[in-house]
């Protein structure tokens, strides 16, 4: 995990922004202004243990570690107790989506890093489990945003074209992540 502060805004991430910005606009989502901020925070609400978390993440131009170290161990496997480092540009995408969402309300998290012994577990029952799945590397999320449709939510992530992003309707939740760029 790197405690880098971001890289200053380059042309290319600059019209990817303003291509993302007409997207929007053109589907009739209002912009806020993306997090390039001093200050970024997060709110979540665990949906299988309960446990909240709002933790201020980045502060006077670099990553806090006791607020990522808390992040991290929300984020944990549920299932086994491990914990895992998240990546901060996951963290990043997430504070993008709620300023464009235009809301101010804790995730719902449904599932953040994934162990291998869960991820097999999960393979074996389901379909929709990647035996490389970006949780196992602490790179993805599964969230809820609420008073934001999931479809809406997607769709807003998608713009950001930051990595995978995937709509789960009928569970109701959003897959984030900061792997390749791809959607389902």
């Amino acid at each position: 995990m790197s405690n880098d502060p971001p890289k200053p805004l380059s042309r290319r991430r600059f019209l990817g922004l303003t291509s993302t910005a007409g997207a929007l606009l053109a589907a009739g989502i209002s912009l806020p202004v993306l997090a390039t901020s001093e200050r970024r925070s997060l709110a979540f609400v665990h949906t299988h243990t309960g446990e909240t978390l709002s933790a201020e993440y980045f502060a006077d131009g670099a990553y806090q570690p006791e607020s990522l170290a808390s992040i991290n161990y929300l984020l944990r496997d549920f299932r086994t107790g491990d914990v895992h480092a998240i990546d901060p540009q996951l963290l990043d995408v997430l504070s993008d989506l709620s300023l464009l969402a235009g809301v101010d309300t804790p995730y719902e998290v449904i599932c953040g890093y994934r162990s291998p012994l869960t991820n097999a577990m999960l393979r074996s029952v389901s379909s929709g489990v990647a035996e490389h799945s970006q949780h196992l590397l602490g790179k993805a999320i599964d969230i809820r945003l609420p008073g934001i449709p999931t479809q809406r939510l997607g769709a807003m992530a998608r713009t950001l074209a930051r990595g995978g992003v995937g709509v789960y309707l009928d569970s109701n939740f959003v897959h984030v992540d900061t792997g390749p760029v791809r959607n389902w």
